[in-house]
């Protein structure tokens, strides 16, 4: 008992003395750590200079012997800089001597370096591979009439442009891509002066490539070029860059992080020399205008964001809120509404109808972003070349429509006689830069007019095509006689006063018509005359959660939603659903579903995946909204089980959407989903005739469904005489129209 005393009596002593030394302790613990932490970031630093000499860490003479006139050779460790690609687009050859000049100077530092006409390269196939191939990309463009590229880069340059503001295209894509610019253009033209190159540059960077230097402008006006001539010009650039070219290749710092706001490249330290402003002999109006094509001022980025942004929603009935942000703005923006209007050709027409829907004058600089791409007719109409046109014209796939119904989609106008709507979508595509109403409030176009203009500017879209890389001879021939009309670009079309007269003049031009109506006007749908197919979104299945996803105007919205089903349920000729998954949102609503397709009774329905549009101040969807085609192709699976009527007919796993057929279109076993065009116009043509006597059902225009469009085939719906083209480096794809 006693040494059992004796022990605890000890053991308590230390425990004690422990506590009582407890300060010194923790002291040493912390300072031991500290220690730990000092040793560890030493190393580490120590082993990255390592790395960075070379692969040699006992002697830098071995540095030095694989390097040749500052450039890394091929037995070095680690190659900075592969080679070095020179893109030109020339008119009168200037720009080609150039990068022969500069690649002969290039080879000069044993490097590879290839040359390129603009107007051979496909950007849409090779542009990416630069992100990962190490190689330096200079551009050398020239600025012809008017401010447009020449001739062999104007493919390049539109292609560049579209992915830089298509939200479909990942604004990381061209990550990784180290370029260079050097512009060439003439000062004696002010308001043009070099703009192509500033361009070029400010695209490159919104896709995220890197500078390896400022922007370089070269100048023929010999009295205010700064080395006397536009040669003198790109000598001294010339000089710049192959000094920094040594520095990347001995894997330097870039001085341009390519984190420039707004696109405008300010290196640290002082000022480039070669800045692209040509601030030593510009006026003061030139100064301005090169700023104002970079970068917008903070006034303007403040009175937009407190207006609500560029994604804000133009609302007939809240007018009064933001009418207050228009005047203060309006000052601001004055100046640059003109450039506006001339970075843009359909400026003048969209101020013209945005003046008519407010009743006031409104700078046209801020509505210019609201509709990239689309052309704009009149007052209240538009039409816009879809991507799956492009896509078709090039043999690389059409859309859904393709396989669903045979249209053919590089034939396929998109067009709207009004870009009105009377819902705010969560997931609307346009990210809701159309005004917005519950009725006809403006002047209204005659149809003619419309049609005409929506045809030729359709046309013009489609010529520019002419000679690009990839494209079809044949099928650019037939893009030029427009086939069908997809009126589904933006807003409402039903709401137009006259789109009966607008649908039979597509008919008399043999265009087909799919129109799509967000099922808010119920005796519009009762009254409209037969179109080839007649669509209603049906974006959810009960009163609360189409209040959530469509945020529609009308505060009897959700009956005149059954009203419209119930219009629909009357029409003899073809009849879709639209249906939009967004999950999370109306993913879990089958037999609400169920209740209204036997309200409508549709001819197919079709189940597609929301698509994700980026962000937006109008919503708040995210990617994690989206399902994958595996979670729509069960949601369809389980919707068919309570659908006795209906089956599974074809499937466009591109487009993550499915088509639900009614069984009368399912003929000895074979599905007739697609629509015989020709006799279509046949049945119009004899029902006009017979003074709307004569009517006809969906039945009497239907056609065998191909077997790689069916649900299940190895295709998955794409057209196997196509070949599809798997882009590198891209944000997730998601689909058009």
């Amino acid at each position: 008992l006693d040494v059992s005393m004796d022990t605890w009596s000890c053991f308590h002593a230390c425990l004690a003395s422990i506590w009582l030394h407890r300060f010194y302790i923790y002291s040493a613990v912390a300072l031991g750590i500290s220690l730990w932490i000092v040793i560890q970031f030493t190393t580490t630093k120590t082993k990255k200079k390592v790395e960075k000499s070379s692969g040699n860490p006992t002697s830098s003479r071995g540095t030095e012997d694989k390097l040749v006139n500052g450039c890394a050779t091929p037995q070095a460790k680690e190659v900075y800089v592969a080679g070095v690609k020179i893109f030109y687009g020339s008119q009168t050859g200037t720009a080609m001597r150039f990068a022969k000049a500069l690649a002969e100077a290039v080879t000069s530092l044993n490097l590879p370096v290839e040359v390129i006409n603009m107007g051979d390269y496909d950007p849409d196939d090779c542009l990416a591979e630069e992100t990962t191939s190490r190689n330096i990309c200079v551009f050398l463009v020239a600025t012809y009439t008017d401010g447009q590229p020449t001739e062999s880069a104007a493919w390049f340059c539109k292609w560049l442009e579209e992915a830089a503001n298509d939200f479909r295209v990942g604004k990381t894509y061209l990550k990784g891509l180290r370029y260079a610019v050097f512009g060439l253009g003439n000062s004696e033209y002010v308001d043009h002066y070099n703009t192509v190159g500033r361009r070029v540059d400010r695209w490159l960077w919104m896709l995220s490539a890197s500078r390896v230097m400022t922007r370089a402008e070269g100048d023929c006006s010999v009295a205010r070029s700064r080395y006397g001539s536009i040669e003198g010009d790109f000598q001294a650039w010339k000089a710049k860059f192959l000094t920094r070219l040594q520095a990347l290749c001995r894997g330097e710092k870039k001085p341009c992080s390519g984190k420039c706001k707004k696109g405008k490249c300010k290196s640290p330290g002082k000022q480039s020399k070669e800045n692209s402003d040509h601030e030593h002999g510009a006026s003061e109006h030139e100064i301005t205008e090169a700023e104002e094509l970079f970068e917008t001022s903070s006034e303007e980025e403040a009175d937009a964001e407190e207006a609500g942004g560029t994604n804000a929603v133009i609302d007939v009935e809240d007018l009064g809120n933001i009418m207050g942000h228009m005047k203060k703005a309006k000052g601001a923006m004055r100046k640059s509404s003109t450039e506006a209007v001339m970075l843009n050709p359909f400026g003048y027409p969209l101020v013209c109808f945005i003046s008519q829907l407010l009743q006031v004058t409104i700078s046209s600089s801020l509505f210019c972003a609201l509709f990239s791409g689309y052309k704009l007719i009149g007052s209240h109409s538009g039409v816009k070349l879809c991507r799956w046109t492009k896509s078709m014209l090039r043999g690389r796939g059409g859309c859904y429509k393709h396989t669903f119904y045979g249209i053919e989609s590089h034939r396929c106008m998109e067009a709207t006689p009004s870009l009105a709507c009377a819902n705010k979508c969560v997931f609307c595509w346009r990210h809701h830069t159309n005004p917005v109403g519950t009725e006809w409030r403006w002047k209204m176009d005659q149809p003619e007019l419309i049609l005409q203009e929506a045809i030729e500017n359709h046309q013009n879209m489609i010529k520019q095509f002419r000679g690009v890389s990839g494209v079809k001879a044949a099928r650019f021939e037939e893009a030029l006689k427009v086939k069908h009309c997809a009126l589904s670009l933006v807003g409402e079309p039903i709401m137009y006063p006259q789109i009966n007269r607008f649908v039979r003049l597509l008919h008399q031009h043999s265009i087909s018509s799919f129109l799509v109506t967000n099922a808010q006007f119920p005796e519009e749908i009762r009254s409209l005359e037969p179109v080839t197919q007649l669509y209603v979104s049906v974006d959810a299945s009960t009163r609360e959660s189409l209040r959530r996803i469509d945020r529609p105007l009308f505060k009897d919205f959700w009956q005149r939603f059954l009203d419209s089903l119930k219009a629909l349920a009357e029409k003899e000729q073809r009849t879709v659903y639209r249906l939009t998954l967004v999950k999370a949102w109306n993913v879990d609503e089958l037999k609400a579903y169920a209740e209204l397709i036997s309200l409508g009774k549709p001819d197919f329905i079709e189940v597609k995946g929301v698509t994700y549009c980026g962000e937006s101040s109008a919503s708040s969807l995210t990617m994690a909204n989206v399902p994958w085609h595996e979670e729509v192709v069960g949601f369809v699976q389980d919707l068919a089980e309570l659908l006795p009527d209906y089956e599974i007919a074809c499937e466009h796993e591109h487009s993550n959407c499915l088509l639900l057929a009614h069984t009368k279109f399912k003929v000895d076993g074979e599905w007739f989903t697609w629509i015989d065009y020709e006799r279509f116009q046949e049945l119009v043509r004899e029902r006009e005739q017979s003074g709307g006597s004569r009517t006809f059902t969906a039945a009497d225009y239907m056609a065998r469904t191909p077997p790689w469009a069916l649900f299940g085939a190895r295709e998955r719906g794409f057209d196997p005489l196509d070949v599809r083209f798997q882009r590198r480096n891209k944000a997730r794809d998601i689909s058009g129209c």
